[in-house]
């Protein structure tokens, strides 16, 4: 397995089991600004790295590769919120960006993509 393609499942692993433990938390404490800010690295990372992984077909770029823009600008407008006083908007943009890295994963186990294939043999 590729090392890129390694940081980037152990960092989407991590950010999962992380974006869980948050969600679930009370808001607005130290431990939840500190984890907070380590899941948004971790999805940075995962985000930042897809676009250096190609497909099976040997393609730099798939529709999933959206998902990461996606998720980039989110959080970017989600820390944004946040300093600026909008609790409503930070939760509902963090929110969306767990909920596309659950639909980016699930998408990834596909058995045709690289990740898929490598726990199915696909």
């Amino acid at each position: 397995m590729d090392t890129t393609i390694g940081i980037h499942i152990v960092a989407a692993v991590s950010a999962m089991g992380l974006g869980i433990a948050v969600l679930a938390m009370p808001k607005g404490t130290p431990r939840h600004k500190l984890m907070g800010r380590t899941w948004v690295v971790l999805m940075a990372v995962v985000a930042i790295g897809s676009f250096s992984i190609k497909t099976l077909d040997g393609d730099s770029f798939s529709p999933i590769h959206v998902l990461s823009v996606i998720t980039l600008v989110s959080m970017t407008y989600s820390i944004y919120m946040i300093r600026r006083g909008n609790r409503r908007a930070h939760v509902a943009a963090m929110i969306g960006c767990f909920i596309g890295a659950v639909v980016a994963g699930a998408f990834t186990l596909h058995p045709d993509r690289i990740i898929g294939g490598f726990f199915f043999g696909g």
